[in-house]
């Protein structure tokens, strides 16, 4: 048998947007496990209820997955790290964390530079959401138009709402901004604290009441906010399918190994994610 490193990328949602339920179907969303081979091809291995999956960790340390140049709203190059370094921040070494056009997103409202591409990417329209999570905690976030489905269902969301429909990621980011300010919702909440709801999260309907009051709330806010460039809008987020089981009450336990070592196996029967 070959033995083959990769470089693992995450869990990736291959669908734009689940079905609606009205239409008597499951939602949709198909997830899979993005990993990149020593050549820099990357391989996509879908990730459904039932997979079997296994894996051994070639070494305790993370390595740079790289980083990404951003050319428009849907054209972006990833780079591969060029020294393969040990990872400093995240999922990068210092390096490339310098020279990835995301990190620039965070200031552009502020009046900080973004080059041309990555400015394109920021002026289509973008969605501001509340979140609510398996721990109980809530947060306010931003997603770009045509990121709007994928960007909640790679955070782990239990259930969510968009609050507005901004023209830009200016405009967006300083609804977000806002709203954080004004209304105490963080921007953040950590992926282990995530994951660690998953062992025990409230029933459902506890978890829908408290992030639909939330998102009431900031409507609230961004009607009398006298800002531009926007409009207020009443529409919840539709959760993968493949997450429902993880998502609701059940009896479970935290998995007792440690993932950063070792070989490891196991069958999906349900699967989100918590990136943050």
């Amino acid at each position: 048998m070959t033995d083959t490193r990769y470089l693992v990328h995450g869990v990736f949602w291959a669908d734009p947007q689940p079905a609606a339920p009205a239409a008597g179907l499951p939602g949709a969303g198909r997830a899979a496990l993005r990993l990149q081979d020593p050549a820099g091809v990357f391989t996509e291995l879908a990730l459904d209820a039932g997979t079997l999956l296994g894996f051994r960790l070639a070494a305790r340390e993370k390595r740079c997955l790289g980083h990404h140049k951003v050319h428009g709203p849907a054209d972006r190059d990833h780079v591969s790290c060029p020294d393969r370094a040990a990872a400093a921040r995240g999922t990068q070494c210092g390096p490339c964390f310098a020279v990835d056009d995301s990190r620039l997103i965070h200031d552009f409202h502020r009046g900080g530079y973004v080059p041309p591409g990555l400015r394109s990417y920021l002026m289509q329209p973008h969605w501001l959401y509340v979140a609510t999570f398996a721990n109980g905690a809530s947060k306010v976030g931003t997603a770009a138009n045509l990121r709007k489905w994928h960007r909640l269902a790679e955070q782990g969301a239990v259930v969510a709402r968009y609050v507005a429909r901004a023209d830009d990621g200016r405009v967006v980011r300083v609804l977000e901004d806002l709203v954080t300010r004004d209304a105490g919702l963080p921007q953040q909440v950590r992926s282990a604290a995530k994951a660690a709801g998953l062992t025990a999260p409230p029933p459902a309907a506890a978890l829908d009441e408290r992030n639909s009051r939330l998102a009431a709330r900031v409507r609230v806010l961004l009607r009398g906010a006298g800002q531009e460039g926007f409009e207020v809008v009443d529409e919840r987020w539709l959760r993968p399918a493949l997450a429902d089981a993880a998502c609701t009450p059940a009896a479970r336990h935290a998995y007792p190994h440690d993932l950063g070592s070792d070989a490891h196996g196991f069958r999906i029967a349900s699967l989100t994610t918590s990136a943050s």
